[in-house]
């Protein structure tokens, strides 16, 4: 189980960022998704990627991050480590509408 790796995509100020953890739990906040253990650096010392240097710093320090489930676009378990990176929204990918939490003690014909 150690070796589990995780490609997380999600939606955040407009970008999209691909990032890998090697935990992604259930968060005890709800309607979001917890993500552990960043992992940067699949590429060798000698090439720098600027987008993943920018995540690298983005999420120093950071022990965890609390992604909101409406912002997730896909979840992957992976063999091997790609480079973390942000992308830009082309319009190809539509945030889910929400809001989509259902309160089982309201609607029609509760009171």
């Amino acid at each position: 189980m150690a070796d589990t790796l995780f490609r997380v995509s999600f939606l955040s100020q407009g970008k999209i960022y691909e990032v890998y953890a090697r935990k992604v739990t259930q968060d005890f906040l709800f309607g979001f998704v917890t993500l552990e253990e960043l992992v940067f650096g699949a590429h060798s010392d000698l090439v720098v990627d600027p987008s993943e240097e920018r995540l690298k710093s983005e999420f120093a320090g950071v022990d965890r991050s609390h992604v909101p489930l409406h912002a997730l676009i896909r979840i992957d378990e992976v063999a091997q480590q790609g480079v973390a990176r942000i992308t830009s929204l082309d319009g190809n990918v539509t945030p889910f509408p929400g809001p989509f939490y259902h309160n089982p003690g309201s609607g029609p014909g509760r009171r």
